[in-house]
């Protein structure tokens, strides 16, 4: 396929990503325990990162919907498995998973919400990938590996979004978007390709959009 042609395969994939997400996305349910998860009947996306990583504003973004995933001042406040339906009748679900890099969570609650991301990775049949969100900040953290990690073991496969691309300098960026490419490449069930996102600016999201739509097998 020419230069050409991809790009307007890749314009028609975004705008299709665009209408299918102007449309309907609702809240469905939150699952503290695994008895509480939804039918497995469509495919499902899950966000997970770090607290304060920025999850609840980019699945805002992604949605086009002001409150759609409530922000929290207090990093970490996600402790279910909080599932959105999208389209109408539902073509897949977005999963926001628990942040990691609990600080100020008691030992108890943090081994409680690991236990319940590590089963449900390891057990979802309908999970068709894994955004692991990176604040562009850091880059990867220590926290991020060992999410990393757990999925490489779960065969889970992922990809990796750098999130408030817009708060560094481009060469700043270029730099960490460097770093993170080399050491996705070390992990198996990393997708090779990076995508670089702001919520408050839009960057990425149309390209997001389009990939999460195309995980979902549309």
């Amino acid at each position: 396929m020419s230069e050409s042609a991809d790009a307007e395969a890749a314009h028609d994939a975004e705008a299709l990503a665009n209408r299918l997400f102007s449309g309907r996305v609702e809240f469905l349910l939150s699952a503290p325990e695994l008895k509480f998860l939804p039918e497995p009947t469509v495919p499902e996306i899950a966000f997970c990162g770090r607290s304060n990583v920025g999850k609840s504003s980019l699945l805002n973004a992604l949605t086009g919907r002001r409150a759609i995933a409530r922000a929290s001042v207090t990093p970490g406040r996600t402790q279910e498995l909080n599932f959105f339906e999208v389209g109408a009748p539902t073509a897949f679900r977005l999963v926001d998973m628990p942040g990691y890099g609990f600080a100020k969570a008691p030992v108890k609650v943090v081994e409680r919400w690991k236990a319940l991301v590590r089963t449900y990775l390891r057990g979802r049949q309908v999970l068709a990938r894994v955004l692991v969100l990176v604040d562009a900040r850091h880059g990867l953290k220590a926290v991020d590996r060992e999410m990393m990690t757990m999925l490489d073991a779960a065969a889970v496969s992922y990809r990796v979004v750098l999130t408030k691309a817009d708060k560094l300098k481009a060469s700043e960026l270029e730099r960490i978007v460097a770093a993170t490419v080399a050491e996705a490449k070390t992990h198996v069930a990393a997708f090779p390709d990076l995508h670089v996102t702001s919520s408050e600016k839009g960057l990425g999201i149309a390209e997001l959009r389009a990939a999460v739509m195309a995980d979902a097998g549309l």
